[in-house]
């Protein structure tokens, strides 16, 4: 039977680089690049399915849909919805697990090797004409370290974690990892298992990747950060209200942590006032780590599957 299949907010998945005509094989599709909090109920009303990244569904907005029969998220991450209330409704939500994986773990190493290297800095002092001036063959603007030998610590340690262990092992770093279940890793070296105090007190490098609960909410904060290296780097591709924003950037400035590598921030996208976008040594992407093309493709392939699952009475990658 055709459903009726919304997308509340389509662009950042889509901006027209891959395609949603596949969808019509399943029913009427309505396309939204974004969808404000006010239009919700009205784009939503004879909705059957509705797809949503970043754009809420609370019970307000659930009630305001009388024909609907399933959410399918286009995320991981599934805080965005009431799905407990879903559940009572007997409605299915769907989630996108481990699409990223790879896309995450390589912007972990694009912001540690750009701590290590410096290639942004030195680029520029090249073009600036640093190069052609210089009386010797070569020069640098900051030290530069290997990340052989250092001590790389991940707080959360499933599959984005694992990968980076992964990664890091190939550079020869020892890691320390904090995960509320920890497995059997003897077939790593340089591993061990640690707490966040531990790991906070002896790695040059933190990465974190556990999901956002009551319990992770604000973990990296002023106490944490007291712990920390004064030459350690705090790496955050999670979720943003992991860090409290304030006792970040106060660490930063004060020097009483190296430096900062975010993907993320407590809100998307951030005030002006954020006290991160004017923080020393903070590096800050706007939430790209899962925005490669072959990761959004991946991403769409996995929507697919759910949207078919779905169609045939047996839906899969349920989180509520």
């Amino acid at each position: 039977m055709p459903v009726n299949i919304v997308i509340l907010d389509g662009y950042t998945t889509n901006p027209g680089d891959l395609s949603w005509d596949w969808l019509s094989a399943y029913g009427d599709v309505t396309v939204y690049d974004r969808t404000p909090r006010g239009k919700i109920a009205e784009r939503t009303r004879d909705a059957d399915v509705v797809v949503t990244n970043k754009t809420p569904l609370t019970k307000a907005e659930i009630d305001a849909m009388p024909r609907l029969r399933f959410v399918a998220l286009l995320s991981t991450g599934y805080n965005v919805v009431d799905g407990a209330y879903l559940r009572e409704k007997g409605v299915p939500v769907s989630n996108i697990p481990a699409y990223s994986t790879t896309a995450v773990a390589q912007l972990v190493f694009a912001f540690l090797t750009a701590f290590a290297n410096r290639v942004a800095l030195h680029a520029e002092a090249v073009r600036a004409g640093e190069w052609c001036r210089c009386p010797d063959f070569c020069f640098w603007k900051a030290p530069l370290s290997e990340l052989s030998g250092k001590t790389l610590g991940i707080i959360g340690f499933g599959k984005i974690g694992q990968k980076v262990a992964d990664i890091a092992e190939a550079f020869d770093m020892r890691i320390l990892a904090s995960s509320g279940h920890e497995t059997d890793q003897s077939h790593r070296k340089n591993f061990s298992w640690a707490t966040t105090k531990e790991i906070a007190a002896q790695a040059d490098f933190i990465t974190l990747h556990c999901p956002l609960t009551d319990k992770t909410q604000g973990l990296v904060n002023a106490e944490f950060l007291a712990r920390c290296k004064k030459t350690a780097y705090l790496i955050n591709t999670s979720r943003g209200p992991v860090v409290d924003d304030r006792a970040l950037a106060d660490a930063l400035n004060a020097g009483r942590i190296a430096g900062a590598g975010l993907d993320v921030l407590s809100v998307e996208p951030p005030k002006p006032d954020n006290p991160l976008l004017t923080a020393k040594n903070c590096l800050i992407t706007p939430h790209i780590a899962w925005a490669a093309y072959e990761t959004r493709a991946r991403l769409l392939g996995i929507f697919k599957e759910n949207i078919e699952a779905f169609c045939s009475g047996h839906p899969i990658h349920v989180v509520n």
